[in-house]
């Protein structure tokens, strides 16, 4: 009987080896996936997790069909049989209606659906994003941008596919003003506040103004003055150092928000994404995104190599080299640099200068130099507007 009770135990013993060897070998490849496809949480879904029962159980989420694709042919060529309950977003929970326009001229999004939880970026009106979910009156939404976060219901017009392909492709004006309000067309009422870079679609022109619609079919008048046609500005707007240094410096003052990125408030990339979208460039959201974009031009405090428009990037590198970009600011020349940091303002890279930020120059890591052509990590604002889907 003593053999039996050995061999049985034995038996237990390597099965239950072969079952860890097993769950061990799964996580690896779910690991190795996330790494390829979704390495920031920010710009992918790739929440998948495994249950280890009589049968291997893997579940979650991932916006990315392509991740999961490759999940399960990586699975399938280790010769591992597992249950997939994973959900490709969108979910069920959106309909069949995958597609929303920003409908008020900054929608908050936040890191969870509430309006308690952190503010993680903000998205302009005349913004297209995706649908990815629906959790009671929020959205979870992806913006041109990648960028993944909620937003409540009434930020967004939803749209079916038709409805937003004749919105693409409607003519469209530009909102320029720091800050301003569209009125009724008996101009006696406020339809809505405005702010730097939101679109409208243009419904006709008059003497003194454009009658436009917002997404949800509000008409508005907005002074000519204020505003500029879309297609016409796209053709003259571009990233001219002139242009961009006075762009910058409407901005000052402007206080700093964390998440912000409009006129109302903006964070340090916040700034910098907002003064290259009225540019007609469209940066990643964040300081450790924008700093893989546009071309390395310093890394050595060498500022004289330096252009009106280039991005400093400031941080700190760890003992294992690897460096970490947390500030970002726009070099305006003859040693200075404006950014957002209790509010937009200028500072100096020069020791005597009243102005000189210590700080920021103690812990500068590199300056990039942005251009169209870095298509990898920066798009151009007409893209988003016109046939192009994002």
């Amino acid at each position: 009987m003593t053999k039996y009770i050995y061999a049985f135990l034995l038996l237990i013993g390597i099965l239950s080896c072969e079952n860890k060897s097993k769950v061990k070998e799964i996580q690896k490849i779910i690991d190795e996936v996330k790494i390829e496809y979704a390495p920031d949480s920010r710009t992918a879904i790739f929440n998948i997790k495994m249950e280890n029962a009589q049968t291997v159980i893997i579940s979650g989420e991932t916006n990315d069909k392509k991740a999961k694709k490759s999940l399960m042919k990586r699975l399938q060529h280790a010769e591992i049989s597992v249950k997939d309950e994973t959900v490709l977003l969108p979910d069920e929970s959106v309909g069949n209606k995958f597609l929303a326009i920003v409908n008020v001229s900054v929608a908050n999004l936040r890191t969870a659906p509430k309006h308690s939880a952190e503010l993680a970026t903000q998205a302009l009106l005349g913004t297209p994003v995706n649908l990815l979910k629906k959790e009671s009156g929020w959205y979870l939404i992806q913006t041109p941008d990648k960028y993944i976060a909620w937003t409540n219901s009434g930020s967004i017009t939803i749209l079916d596919q038709a409805q937003f392909s004749n919105w693409k492709s409607s003519p469209k004006i530009i909102y320029l003003n720091t800050s301003g309000f569209s009125m009724n067309q008996s101009e006696t009422q406020r339809v809505s506040d405005l702010v730097s870079g939101n679109i409208l679609t243009l419904e006709d022109e008059r003497e003194d103004h454009f009658l436009v619609s917002y997404p949800d079919n509000r008409l508005a008048l907005i002074k000519k003055y204020e505003a500029e046609l879309f297609d016409f500005w796209l053709d003259h707007t571009n990233l001219n150092q002139g242009g961009i240094s006075n762009t910058a410096k409407e901005l000052i003052g402007i206080p700093y928000l964390w998440g912000g990125t409009s006129t109302k408030g903006l964070d340090c990339s916040g700034f910098t994404k907002t003064v290259y979208l009225l540019h007609g460039i469209v940066l990643p959201r964040d300081a450790s995104q924008q700093v893989h974009a546009g071309a390395l031009v310093d890394k050595d405090k060498n500022f004289e190599q330096l252009q009106i428009g280039d991005l400093l990037f400031f941080g700190r590198i760890t003992d294992d080299d690897k460096e970490h970009a947390t500030h970002v600011g726009l070099w305006l020349g003859n040693n200075q640099f404006i950014h957002a940091s209790s509010d937009v303002h200028i500072s100096s890279m020069d020791s005597l200068a009243d102005n000189f930020d210590a700080y920021n120059f103690n812990r500068y890591l590199r300056a990039k130099r942005i251009n169209e052509n870095n298509s990898e990590f920066v798009s151009e604002v007409k893209n988003l507007y016109t046939g192009i889907s994002f």
